[in-house]
């Protein structure tokens, strides 16, 4: 099995921030939720406050989404086109993805490509985090409690928080921009 991380990974950019774009320019009152969350933002990168406590504020502005599913349906009709070459030309259909983005963002896109996923839950009412971030040491959990006999061939990211992830394959792989290097640990 070949594991991915999605957001600058596999698709060029932050798929939540480009859904919130998204839903800014059809629903404006999206943007009654921008201020708190910047508020938390600039508290998260002074360590004032959790991860997890800015992302929840950050997806509260579903709640002004009035039927988030079929936005998620737009969104991906209109940036699936997103998904790197190099992924598209490897893609396989046993490859799971694993992401720190919300899973009723990253479902949609996997059942596009036609592969599995493990993400962060979010009430897609409320933006309120149902699961524990899936970053870091949380994805080794996640993946290890849904396939517990797997073996990792080949991991991909772009992000050092997933030296767990990229420890537990055969062979890692930074991802930068269109630039793939072997990841030695």
């Amino acid at each position: 099995m070949n594991v991915y991380d999605f957001d600058n990974t596999i698709y060029k950019g932050d798929c939540t921030v480009d859904f919130w774009k998204h839903c800014i320019k059809k629903y404006p009152k999206t943007l009654f939720a921008f201020p708190s969350a910047a508020i938390l933002g600039m508290l998260f990168k002074l360590n004032l406050c959790k991860r997890e406590q800015f992302k929840q504020q950050f997806y509260a502005f579903l709640k002004y989404v009035p039927d988030v599913q079929q936005e998620v349906q737009l969104f991906w009709n209109s940036h699936i086109k997103k998904i790197k070459n190099f992924y598209k030309e490897q893609k396989c259909s046993n490859d799971l993805i694993i992401s720190a983005s919300p899973e009723f963002l990253i479902a949609r896109a996997c059942k596009i490509l036609g592969v599995q996923y493990i993400a962060s839950k979010v009430n897609i009412t409320t933006g309120v985090l149902e699961s524990a971030n899936c970053r870091g040491e949380e994805k080794v959990k996640r993946f290890q409690e849904q396939y517990p006999n797997e073996t990792i061939e080949k991991f991909y990211s772009d992000s050092m928080s997933d030296i767990f992830m990229a420890k537990k394959a055969k062979q890692a792989f930074l991802v930068r921009g269109d630039v793939i290097r072997e990841w030695r640990i």
